[in-house]
């Protein structure tokens, strides 16, 4: 109760938009499950410091992504008032000025315990952790730059580069895709080798197109707001076109892995071969059918709201987290 009214919390609720964080949970995990079940694994026995440690720091992820969440809510108050008008930002249930604050309490929260995320040798106490060098704490300067990435994404201060065009995707890409499997394999192992580096790149580079697929039926708010997302510039047919190979080739990049050489040694992704192949022949497959909902008509998507390619999008990419997680724990 506030003033003698109930607070309801479903506006809060509606403006972290819950649906999406999920994927960079599994994401965190998915990279921590790749670190312990690789051959980069600093750890004897799976310990209770580091369960608590991989809790934290994956709720820690979730609430960043919550935080951006809001922010890009605030930053596009006047494009959503178009295309997403029962937001509650737009229909006043909660304030710009609410909006901002809850972001920047969930940002600290989420990126100060952060620090206390170090591999060994340095996690024996928290005078260690606290302590550790620098490199140490890759973790944290992980979640500092994907921070960093949603801002960038949405602030006008700071570049806005939703405005322009496939810097967006590239942003989001990086935060969303590169940084997010490092993070995860960092909570676990160090990230100074490649292994991590080229998972990463696989959702990278898978991100680098699917996260388009919201931007088709959100065309006339974007126009209006100034940001060129490549529907805008290129045309929903063109672009469609353009990202398609996303949903398929990246996962290509699951086998070749499987034969490049890491340096020192040995192969450069040292998960089970057997369902690593699997795993990029289903994901190439669904990859494929995907792209069919696609091109079988691009203007579609600039009329439908959700549509089904951006629902694929999402379980495509959970998917794909969970299993590579299994191919590194089986």
């Amino acid at each position: 109760m506030v003033g003698g009214r109930a607070v309801s919390l479903k506006p809060w609720i509606d403006l972290v938009r819950p649906f999406t964080l999920l994927p960079p949970l599994l994401g965190i995990l998915s990279g921590s499950a790749c670190a312990w079940g690789g051959a980069h694994n600093p750890y004897a026995s799976f310990t209770r410091d580091l369960f608590w440690t991989l809790l934290v720091a994956s709720l820690c992820a979730s609430l960043m992504n919550a935080a951006s969440n809001i922010i890009n809510q605030v930053y596009d108050l006047e494009i959503d008032r178009v295309n997403k008008p029962s937001r509650p930002l737009c229909t006043g249930q909660v304030t710009v000025r609410q909006a901002l604050w809850v972001s920047w309490v969930m940002y600290v929260l989420s990126l100060v315990p952060i620090w206390w995320v170090v591999p060994p040798p340095h996690n024996s106490g928290f005078w260690a952790r606290t302590t550790a060098p620098w490199h140490a704490h890759a973790c944290f300067w992980i979640y500092l730059a994907g921070l960093l990435c949603t801002y960038i994404y949405s602030a006008p201060g700071l570049g806005r580069t939703k405005r322009l065009g496939i810097w967006a995707n590239v942003t989001i890409a990086v935060a969303r895709g590169e940084l997010l499997k490092v993070a995860g394999w960092a909570m676990v192992a160090s990230a100074a080798v490649w292994e991590p580096w080229y998972l990463g790149a696989v959702f990278f580079l898978f991100l680098l197109g699917a996260s388009s697929t919201k931007d088709f039926s959100d065309m006339e708010g974007d126009r209006l707001g100034g940001c060129r997302t490549l529907p805008i510039v290129y045309g929903p047919r063109k672009a469609a076109w353009m990202i398609a190979p996303s949903f398929v080739l990246p996962w290509l990049l699951f086998p070749l892995g499987l034969v490049l050489p890491a340096p020192g040694g040995g192969r450069l992704l040292t998960g089970s071969p057997a369902l690593l192949l699997a795993l990029s022949v289903a994901l190439v497959a669904w990859g494929g059918r995907t792209v069919y909902l696609i091109l079988r008509n691009p203007d579609e998507l600039a009329f439908t709201e959700n549509h089904p390619s951006w629902t694929e999008m999402y379980a495509m990419m959970m998917a794909a987290q969970v299993g590579l997680g299994l191919a590194y724990l089986l």
